[in-house]
């Protein structure tokens, strides 16, 4: 009797266990999964900014939290400051699915959408505030949208912070100074509004900047003070200039079509963390461009900020780069300048 029993309870055991191991498959066929649900999967993030730079602290944390709150089974793989591609490379990896997860800038992205020029217009949005009601808005929805129609989805706006002009030659108080002023360009747009205000715009990258202006090569720069900081403007310039004139963008892209495979449980965990991350680097932005501007003048720099009251001369005399990008950046870019002017 005992090894009948025994005999019976052995096959029980083993049909329950194939029946557990049966189930097992069925639930992980074509791929695995973690204790939280999600499907393993490894995305591959790029980036070029300096890793102190607050967008790239964001970025970092970003790929930290997706991979945490799926316990380890969405792994984000972060290349930065130029590691795995350069800015130039970075827009076409995205897009032809090179790599999965990238950051860019508006400025680069401009190119692909013309209309996401519009952060290098001069004097778009007034106050940080304003930018980030817009991008929260139908005024965003627009731009993730045409980039979606590119082949890259949008997954955050990353807020830089407002350019502003740097120089080793006189106080830039109003647009007639910058005449005869040779002044490092960070786009198109910027470039316009340069010749306008009566200097010559030159292009060259971030990192040839310093020794640029430390041989006279260029009279000046265009940047955020972030980066004039970052990169010891405060040693070759002795004039900031806050005037706020363009409220720059970087974008962090993930493949359309690579975004499209993802499980939807997958696609829910990074847009809510991109949109945490959205908002604090927003934060940071105001908090990084009065600190730092703030540092560069305990460095000895002269700064000049503005006046409220004096900025409409500032964007009248800058209205040849409005007529550039209204004539590049088709219906779409137009739509949006009549949107923010009317706001």
């Amino acid at each position: 009797m005992k090894k009948w029993i025994k005999a019976i309870t052995f096959i029980m055991v083993s049909t329950l266990t194939l029946a557990a191991c049966n189930t097992s498959k069925t639930q992980t066929s074509g791929a695995s999964v973690s204790g939280e649900g999600y499907e393993e999967a490894t995305i591959r993030l790029a980036y070029n900014l300096p890793q102190d730079h607050h967008i790239a602290k964001g970025i970092e944390q970003f790929a930290k939290d997706v991979t945490e709150k799926s316990d380890g089974a969405v792994k984000v793989q972060v290349y930065p400051a130029g590691q795995l591609l350069s800015d130039k490379d970075m827009n076409q990896s995205i897009l032809s699915g090179g790599v999965e997860m990238g950051v860019n800038s508006s400025t680069l992205w401009a190119s692909t959408v013309p209309a996401m020029g519009i952060f290098d217009v001069p004097y778009v949005f007034k106050t940080y505030e304003e930018a980030g009601e817009a991008l929260n808005g139908e005024f965003g929805n627009k731009l993730r949208t045409s980039m979606e129609e590119k082949g890259a989805k949008v997954l955050l706006f990353a807020d830089y912070g407002y350019a502003q002009f740097a120089n080793n030659k006189r106080p830039l108080k109003s647009p007639s100074d910058f005449e005869g002023l040779k002044i490092r360009s960070i786009g198109d747009i910027p470039s316009e509004m340069i010749k306008a205000y009566g200097a010559s715009p030159v292009f060259m990258g971030g990192g040839e900047v310093y020794m640029a202006l430390q041989r006279n090569t260029v009279d000046g720069a265009t940047s955020g003070t972030t980066a004039m900081l970052q990169r010891k403007y405060d040693e070759v310039t002795k004039y900031l200039t806050i005037n706020n004139y363009a409220y720059l963008e970087f974008i962090l892209a993930v493949n359309q079509d690579y975004w499209n495979g993802l499980p939807e449980k997958t696609q829910t965990l990074l847009s809510k963390t991109a949109k945490e991350t959205e908002d604090w680097i927003r934060l940071q932005a105001k908090a990084e461009d009065e600190l730092t501007a703030k540092q560069l003048k305990e460095k000895g720099m002269e700064v000049y900020v503005v006046p409220e009251e004096d900025l409409p001369e500032w964007k009248e005399a800058a209205k040849p780069a409005w007529d550039a990008f209204s004539k590049n950046a088709g219906d779409l870019g137009n739509e949006l300048l009549e949107m923010v002017d009317k706001e």
